[in-house]
């Protein structure tokens, strides 16, 4: 077991998704950062859905009760095995009773901790993400405990990875959404040729910009969205989906976000800046 002596500001159990159920309401959910998390279950040899902890801001207190494990990714932040800082991307020996502590946000928004062949929580309609009221819980929470199978002995083929990290790129790409083509120019040109600003209104179920363009009147019936889709309102504000998102909407779907984006976007935080690039 993994007890949480502290759970960090939103720390939850995530794996690829939860797939076949956009039809019933149901968001796919998983990782955020999948480009960071891909890397992390690498070093581990571990299946790639096997499921991680998704670390949003400031981080948890963990103490382990068995041997295992570990890699940490995603966004940088100071974290401590025992008090001995240990870094990104690199395969840690854990020994039962050792203590991991995060501190401070130093690059980033998510951060990822993997563990040898994933945790253990219960799985609902084919995956371990949490979404309630998919499931129980929306996060893990202070003096809980999370089950992992014990592992003494891993030789890892690779042990450390240098990586060409999303913490730096601001630009996302896109690929035309179903109403791409109710844009004008002038819409066009306010898209494709400035920066916009992370609001304020960010989390798992969607990313709002500060900057708004000219607006759309369009009346359209509710269809179907998807992690990545960025919506276009009445009053011109931008809404991009995110992996919590919802299944269906009733604003123009102008653009659709590549994974790739997705994972840079997901380490943005208000203030940050981005622009789109046009595939």
């Amino acid at each position: 077991m993994l007890n949480i002596i502290k759970s960090g500001f939103f720390t939850t159990v995530q794996d690829t998704g939860r797939f076949g159920y956009r039809d019933k309401g149901v968001p796919v959910s998983g990782v955020m950062d999948s480009f960071s998390v891909s890397k992390v279950n690498t070093l581990l040899e571990n299946d790639e859905n096997c499921a991680v902890l998704e670390i949003t801001m400031t981080g948890p207190t963990l103490e382990f009760e068995q041997d295992t494990y570990i890699v940490l990714g995603g966004a940088e932040m100071s974290v401590t095995l025992n008090d001995i800082t240990i870094e990104n991307y690199k395969v840690y020996k854990v020994n039962t009773g050792d203590i991991l502590t995060y501190g401070k946000l130093l690059k980033g928004f998510r951060a990822y901790l993997g563990i040898k062949d994933g945790f253990n929580t219960a799985s609902v309609l084919g995956s371990r993400s949490y979404f309630k009221p998919i499931t129980e819980r929306d996060s893990i929470k202070k003096m809980s405990s999370l089950p992992y199978t014990e592992c003494k002995l891993f030789s890892p083929k690779i042990s450390k990875l240098k990586v060409d990290s999303v913490l730096d790129k601001t630009e996302l790409e896109v690929y035309k959404g179903p109403e791409y083509k109710l844009l004008t120019d002038k819409q066009l040109a306010q898209l494709f040729y400035r920066e916009f600003t992370v609001a304020n209104e960010n989390n798992r179920m969607a990313y709002q910009l500060n900057e708004i363009i000219e607006g759309n009147k369009v009346s359209m019936l509710t269809s179907a969205t998807l992690p990545g889709t960025i919506q276009l309102t009445p009053a011109g504000k931008l809404i991009i989906l995110m992996k919590d998102g919802q299944t269906t909407g009733g604003y123009p779907r102008i653009l659709q976000l590549s994974d790739m984006a997705m994972s840079i976007l997901a380490q943005k935080r208000s203030g940050n800046h981005i622009s789109f690039k046009l595939r």
